[in-house]
This record gives C-alpha cells, structure tokens and sequence, in this order.
C-alpha cells in the first residue's frame, strides 16, 4: 500500500517524472461502485492514478460536522488496495490546489457531475499552471454517499 502525506508530492512526482500521471480527489467517505467505476476510468487516462484524499479535516470543513463517516487512515487503507489506485495522498486543505502543484499531474479527472464551470476556480488555475489537462468520467446514476446515508436515515 502507498499512503503519502501531501508535503511528498513534489518528490514523489520527480520518482514518477517518466510516467504519465494521473491525479483525482475526493472525500471517498463510505466507498460505494460509482467511486469503483470512476476511479477505473480514471486510471485508464496515464501510466499511474494518485487519489488526492481530503483529510477528516477537510471533510468536515466541506460536508459538515457528522462526516467523515470513515476516518482518513481507513479510506487511505481502503482506496489504496484496489487495482486501479497506485497511490493516495492525504491532504489537508478543502481543494486540492497545493497538491495540484507540487504532484504537477498530466491529467486531472473529475466527475461529469461537474463542468469546467464548476470546478473550482483555483484548482483550474493550478491545473492551466502545471499543463495538466482536465478529464469529466461518467458518473454512475444512482450511487453516491449521500444517497446512501438518506437511505439509512429513512429505514
């Protein structure tokens, strides 16, 4: 299993300098098959798939005081044994734009429930920065954390 610390990013890209590096973020809180699915996809965009992981901090900070459900050591744990992730950095602010800097990836991939409308603008800044080019996989219709913890809420 690879789990790194944000503040490695920039020596972990110049050990993967000759591979085609692809960067995704997230909270990935509850793992469910859309997360399976995109990160599949992601990883067939480059050579290596590294998920940018909000911290619990970071987690609170953008989805409220009662998530994370799973703490940031068991997500680490849980994305980094499958197939498709090679690595998972942990990072601590609400965007990713200080990992999008350091990590320098060469595709960046986001859900097509975003648009580059949509995303935030500081990370798009970063990202035009570093030449990394911006991927939107299919999302899976029906499947989301959120859905998953209404549905346990109503039974």
């Amino acid at each position: 299993m690879s789990i790194y610390q944000e503040d490695q990013a920039g020596e972990l890209r110049q050990r993967w300098s000759d591979q085609r590096l692809v960067l995704t973020n997230g909270c990935f809180d509850l793992l469910h098959l859309g997360h399976v699915r995109y990160l599949a996809a992601a990883r067939g965009l480059g050579d290596r798939l590294v998920v940018g992981l909000n911290s619990d901090e970071s987690v609170r900070l953008l989805k409220g005081p009662s998530r994370p459900i799973t703490p940031q050591s068991d997500r680490a744990e849980i994305l980094s044994a499958l197939r498709s992730v090679d690595d998972v950095i942990i990072f601590t602010a609400e965007r990713a734009t200080t990992l999008i800097r350091a990590l320098r990836p060469d595709v960046y991939v986001k859900g097509a429930d975003y648009t580059l409308d949509t995303l935030d603008s500081g990370e798009v800044s970063a990202l035009r920065e570093v030449g990394a080019a911006i991927e939107l996989v299919p999302m899976v219709s029906g499947r989301s954390t959120t859905q998953i913890l209404k549905a346990l809420r109503e039974k």
